[in-house]
């Protein structure tokens, strides 16, 4: 075995040391047990042929190092275009034009060229997509560059759908490395922006990889504001018990996923956020060439990471390069600078031939981010054609207390719901959300004109929305008292004059500078008849489309967040809470929608209240429109309010 080995080692075998495991074949056909990384270098530096490799072993390859220097020892290879997810964030809203068949590159072809990038000095291959693991052949292309003689590490980023049922082959083959994508730990919300079931699935496949003794599995998360960054504890929390790296990845721009300043949250944010729960965290020491800053909470199996790729990109340490699915070369994730390995393999190219124009290419890499001064304005592929850092299932606060695009979900959510979170039909018709009900509040308007009674405004048996009912200062028009003290507040009655147009009659925004802040409450409503046929499908969860209730919550929460951005006068406002209920009103065939928004701040929160209940009624809507058009969205409208100058109200 020694002599069989002497006879292997080679340049590109002394600069990565073979990977460890039992019946590796050497060049001569001869079968060793290749020993542990420590093992081979004494046996090479003990040998004379072992020295005289090591004195006289190659420099790294040229054509793999760019003008800043950077040798990229790491190669990314796309197997597929395809994916079994429809991931909001990474597949553009319009879809993306596949490649035929018949331009992809075959598993011959993939195994020609990552022989030549290892032979040229490439020590880690990682398989992406689209989604890897559902091309037929992952296996076999795996177990092929394993044989590649000086590759130390042959890893996979996958969405975790196919990873439980393929990974005891995977493993087999030589696969010992595991990114997996998942942006939310809450089920619904995961089928909600993936537009796809399969939670359960994602969450075998991490299970199943610790068992099988992957150390650590990689969890990617991409962070997006109003989506979820209210997440991030119960991932730190999901490596308490498991080993794991959950690395949370600063959202990038691509083609098709609307990317815009304001939805990144930055690492730093994300720490201090981290640290303000798990203040001991501590930060782990990081290979020069790594694209992330890991740190540890002490006593815990796991550990997380954070990938800036923009607020502190980790340009100047790049050794990464990237084949396409169709065989093109990108140097860089965020250049649209492409050049076609797969034409020129096809065309006849031989080995050098192919290293000239890989290196021509490397040559030209950009000192950062392609040299975008900009590269939210920069044209590239949509991240479902590039395989590159997996902008993960589009997420955002779940809750449930969220806030995503395009209305994704929120929910207010307890403590332990991270941890042991409801399926999907739990979600949607039996979670219920509970705020305390601190008194019971009766607000109601003294009118000296009006006729009608006083009434109380009860919590709602389902959703059980509550207000704070808080004492006021006295002010003329109304009253508000509570049953507990019998207190009660003036409140000032409705102005005579639009306040969101200016003396000239033309639309302004409210300048709220100069109010106080104060507690502010908002509850709206709104009622969705669907007809007999329909509602009886909602009831029984067998809506094609998926989960109505659990969707439509999770399209509400994410409406109160983005009323700013839909209401053109409408303030950006903090929401400290927001809670979307749905109840089934047999007796008219209906859905009834109860949201409920809170705020300390310097203006109410009725749009984003009425926003929510809105936006859950024409979810139900859409989500039902294959099975009748004769649905009727009414009494959307604000139920109570409290707060502000202008006092409490309660619809009676």
């Amino acid at each position: 075995a020694a002599a069989a080995w002497g006879r292997c080692g080679s340049p590109a075998l002394l600069r990565g040391a073979v990977r460890a495991a039992p019946g590796r074949a050497c060049s001569t056909g001869a079968s060793v047990r290749a020993p542990s990384a420590v093992a081979q270098v004494r046996g090479i530096q003990s040998s004379g042929r072992g020295r005289f490799l090591l004195e006289h072993v190659a420099p790294f390859s040229a054509f793999l190092t760019d003008s800043f220097g950077r040798q990229h020892r790491y190669l990314r290879i796309s197997l597929t275009e395809k994916c079994n997810l429809r991931c909001q964030y990474c597949m553009p809203e319009e879809g993306v034009q596949l490649t035929p068949k018949s331009e992809l590159l075959t598993a011959q072809e993939i195994i020609t060229l990552a022989r030549l990038f290892v032979k040229e000095g490439v020590e880690k291959i990682r398989l992406t997509g689209g989604e890897p693991l559902i091309r037929p052949d992952v296996v076999d292309i795996v177990g092929q560059l394993y044989k590649l003689e000086g590759l130390k590490t042959i890893a996979v980023t996958t969405n975790g759908i196919n990873l439980a049922r393929l990974l005891p082959r995977l493993k087999e083959a030589g696969l010992n490395a595991i990114n997996i994508s998942l942006d939310t730990l809450v089920p619904a919300k995961f089928e909600f922006i993936v537009r796809r079931k399969g939670f359960h699935k994602v969450m075998e496949g991490i299970h199943k990889a610790t068992e099988l003794g992957y150390r650590p599995v990689k969890v990617n998360c991409v962070v997006m504001r109003g989506f979820n960054e209210d997440e991030l504890l119960g991932f730190v929390d999901f490596t308490k018990d498991l080993p794991l790296d959950v690395r949370f990845i600063e959202y990038m721009p691509f083609d098709g996923n609307k990317w815009n300043f304001k939805k990144m949250v930055s690492y730093k944010e994300m720490l201090d956020t981290i640290k303000q729960r798990w203040p001991e965290l501590e930060k782990l020491p990081c290979e020069a060439s790594s694209t992330a800053k890991s740190y540890k909470v002490p006593h815990f199996q796991g550990q997380i990471s954070f990938i800036t790729s923009m607020s502190e990109h980790f340009c100047g340490s790049c050794n990464r390069l990237r084949i396409t699915a169709d065989g093109n070369l990108k140097v860089c994730l965020f250049g649209n600078s492409e050049v076609s390995l797969r034409d020129h393999l096809r065309s006849g190219a031989s080995e050098e031939e192919l290293v000239q124009i890989i290196g021509a290419a490397v040559g030209r890499k950009k000192k950062q981010h392609a040299g975008m001064f900009n590269i939210s304005q920069m044209k590239n592929r949509p991240m479902i054609l590039i395989g590159g850092f997996p902008v993960s299932k589009m997420c955002s606060h779940v809750t449930f207390l969220f806030s995503p695009e395009r209305a994704l979900m929120s929910f207010p959510l307890c403590q332990d719901a991270l941890q042991n979170p409801p399926n999907s039909k739990q979600w949607g018709h039996t979670f219920s959300h509970r705020l305390t009900l601190r008194t019971s509040c009766c607000v109601f308007h003294k009118d000296p004109n009006s006729t009608f009674d006083t009434k109380c405004l009860e919590a709602s048996p389902v959703g059980q929305v509550s207000v704070d009912c808080q004492s006021k200062e006295a002010s003329p028009g109304s009253e508000f008292c509570t049953r507990d003290s019998g207190s009660s507040t003036k409140v000032p009655r409705a102005s005579d004059s639009l306040t969101h147009t200016d003396e000239e009659g033309r639309a302004t925004m409210v300048d709220v500078g100069g109010k106080p802040d104060s507690r502010r409450s908002a509850v709206a409503g709104a009622v969705v008849r669907l007809g007999e046929k329909a509602f009886g499908m909602v009831r029984q969860n067998q809506v094609k489309k998926g989960d109505v209730l659990a969707v439509a919550q999770i399209a509400g929460i994410q409406g109160a967040k983005l009323t700013s951005q839909l209401i053109p006068l409408c303030h950006n406002i903090p929401l400290n809470h927001v809670e979307v209920s749905l109840s089934l009103d047999e007796a008219r065939y209906a859905v009834v929608i109860r949201s409920s928004c809170q705020t300390w701040g310097r203006t109410g929160v009725e749009m984003e209240a009425l926003t929510a209940a809105s936006l859950a009624a024409l979810t139900v809507y859409d989500m039902c429109k294959a099975v009748t058009h004769d649905i009727v969205i009414e009494e959307v409208k604000l139920l109570s309010k409290t707060g502000g100058q202008r006092g409490d109200f309660s619809r009676v």
